[in-house]
């Protein structure tokens, strides 16, 4: 069997040896959020909306700076651009979002699930012990049944009893 001469073995997987890009997906996920949020704000508008006066302004007027002539093809390839990035950026943004909503909805779940069962449990609790006082003699059930063996025993006639002295034999 012929040996290869470039030393690679191929039993072993060959390694990386393109240029890999190593991105934080949360790093980026946090940047697009920051992006996608400052294009809905109406300082964003403003500064938008102000370039795009100056644009036309000094294309339909200064005639020494016409960069993009009046069907403005290159304000509307910006436009592209910009509505291309920022349509997945946003859609990021949003899942993202959906990704902490689900989280938080699970965490709510699990909660309320305990709680239910805390409450549950509590509620067993409380039973029993109802059910276990309801068997235990009270202050005032002795005091009465005390009373009532005292009338009895003052009602029956007392009988003499002996004097067990010990008489003088």
């Amino acid at each position: 069997m012929p040996e290869l001469t470039s030393g690679r073995r191929l039993d072993q997987p060959r390694g990386q040896s393109r240029f890999r890009l190593n991105i934080d997906p949360d790093s980026f996920g946090r940047f697009t959020e920051r992006i996608a949020r400052f294009l809905g704000t109406g300082k964003y508008l403003f500064w938008q909306t102000l370039i795009v006066i100056v644009w036309i302004v000094l294309n339909l007027v200064a005639v020494s700076l016409r960069w993009d002539p009046y069907p403005f093809i290159l304000l509307n390839l910006a436009f592209s651009t910009q509505a291309a990035y920022a349509a997945p950026l946003i859609l990021l943004a949003q899942n993202r979002q959906d990704d902490r909503d689900r989280v938080s909805l699970d965490e709510d779940r699990n909660r309320a699930a305990q709680t239910k069962a805390d409450t549950e449990y509590l509620a067993r609790e409380l039973a029993s012990l109802r059910i276990a006082l309801g068997e235990v003699a009270t202050r005032d059930f002795l005091r009465g049944e005390l009373d009532r063996l005292r009338e009895d025993l003052d009602a029956k006639p007392r009988k003499a009893k002996p004097d067990r002295t010990p008489t003088g034999t």
